[in-house]
């Protein structure tokens, strides 16, 4: 099932850091720590870690098996696998979810350039606490700043599509990803020495479960989703460019182990300082854009050229966190456009990328001057947000189970996952059953706890 002139990884740690540059992203540094703050802390972290192990890996894996069996597009890939009637739309489903994602993605991604530009510019410092909250309110408020960014946010991204696999993707994930992880290590070791900090590190790892609600169980497996990358189209797509002799499990575990790493470490980064401070960690998607910069000034505001380099040491990890993601939520609906129309890939690139740039232009002005469109009690950024995390993602990652436990040839499946019958047959076994049975009732189980139809 080769096709010949795709483009693929020129390595195996070019792979993995391309893999886990998909799944670390804004997930980690940004929806993380509000996730936790508003769920309970350390009590929703057990819960998205059962999610990490029970449903992420095995779903990860499942993907990349589809992807690097097809060696096609998500929209080709399971047709190619014996998929018929509705099931061939399952790898276009994730297609469009990612690409959905990618349309509110780009305008919190916009926000992280502004933030780097204004720290850097020294613009965040000799604030209160209500200037923060005023900036940020006229900022995602104003009709044109922050398209400016929407469009900076899409071109930067399209130019590393633009520049392919190797060249583009793979060259950027092996500059990012070291990067990122060095400015992560030098952050949690500021936040830390602050005074009072073990108090938020007891807040992220000694858990609670009397704070755990209902749907706390649905926000940690979407977590979970979006963290991973999961159900998105970027996995397969990604699997679709490994070679032969990767291992599709040992690369599942090491990308779910730094990107629970990543998002552990962001949260060692900001419940320290913010409780250091005195402020509780739960604001919401705009805790990193309202509460950290008093957070920062606050903490470190006896040694003001700390608080600089702080604040924007930690923006500009925002910043390449959510270029990495955004790279490959792109990257799927470019293939699907390339192989199935036969442009080049230049075009393909082009035309996923222009809706992107019309729904994010009308997700970033919901915010401001269209705010008074809502539906469902939801404007067009948040409708984006619940649609794809907590129904589309999961729903995806539901049918890529099924699909591989039930309808892909058997030891099509195997051949893939245990590359070439070298890994134990016990670990084989269990990976079977969870992705045939285990798995679905799990997800199933989690949405109808959700409707309310038992309690888990």
């Amino acid at each position: 099932m080769e096709n010949i002139g795709r483009g693929n990884f020129g390595s195996k740690i070019g792979a993995v850091l391309a893999a886990a540059g998909s799944a670390i992203g804004l997930g980690n540094v940004w929806r993380f720590p509000y996730e936790t703050g508003a769920n309970g802390g350390a009590a929703f972290l057990v819960l998205y870690l059962a999610c990490v192990i029970i449903i992420g890996i095995p779903l990860m894996v499942a993907e990349f098996a589809v992807g690097r069996r097809s060696r096609a597009n998500n929209f080709r890939a399971f047709p190619l696998l014996g998929a018929t009637g509705l099931w061939k739309y399952v790898g276009f489903l994730c297609v469009l979810t990612g690409w959905l994602i990618l349309c509110y993605y780009v305008v919190v991604q916009g926000w992280t350039i502004e933030y780097v530009i204004s720290s850097g510019a020294n613009g965040l410092a000799n604030k209160t606490p209500d200037d923060y909250t005023a900036d940020f309110s006229s900022f995602i408020s104003n009709p044109v700043k922050p398209l400016i960014y929407v469009f900076l946010s899409i071109g930067i991204t399209l130019g590393v599509v633009l520049m392919g696999v190797q060249k583009g993707i793979e060259r950027a994930s092996k500059v990012m990803m070291p990067m990122l992880f060095i400015f992560i290590l030098v952050l949690v070791g500021c936040s830390l020495s602050l005074p009072g900090a073990m108090k938020g590190v007891e807040f992220l790892l000694n858990p609670d479960f009397s704070k755990v609600t209902a749907s706390t169980y649905l926000a940690a497996m979407g977590q979970a989703f979006f963290s991973l990358s999961i159900g998105m189209g970027c996995l397969c797509t990604y699997a679709s460019y490994f070679p032969k002799e990767a291992n599709l499990f040992g690369n599942a575990f090491n990308i779910a182990g730094i990107d629970t790493l990543i998002a552990i470490l962001s949260g060692l980064i900001i419940f320290p300082a913010a409780y250091s401070v005195g402020i509780e960690p739960g604001a919401g998607p705009s805790l990193v854009f309202i509460t950290l910069p008093n957070v920062f000034y606050q903490a470190f505001g006896s040694i003001p050229w700390l608080a600089y380099m702080f604040s924007l040491m930690f923006y500009l990890l925002l910043a390449m966190a959510a270029l990495t993601s955004a790279i490959s939520l792109l990257e799927p609906a470019t293939l699907l456009i390339h192989e199935e129309t036969h442009l080049r890939r230049r075009w393909s690139a082009l035309l996923a990328t222009a809706p992107v740039l019309l729904f994010g232009v009308a997700c970033s002005l919901s915010m401001g001057i269209w705010d008074e469109y809502k539906l469902f009690g939801m404007n067009l950024f948040d409708l984006f947000d619940f649609t794809t995390a907590k129904i589309m993602l999961p729903l995806g990652g539901l049918f890529t189970a099924l699909f591989v436990g039930w309808k892909m040839d058997k030891k099509a499946l195997l051949s893939e996952i245990s590359n070439q019958r070298t890994l134990p047959q016990w670990l084989i076994r269990i990976y079977y059953s969870l992705i045939k049975v285990i798995l679905p009732l799990a997800i199933i189980a989690i949405f109808l706890n959700e409707l309310g139809v038992f309690s888990l």
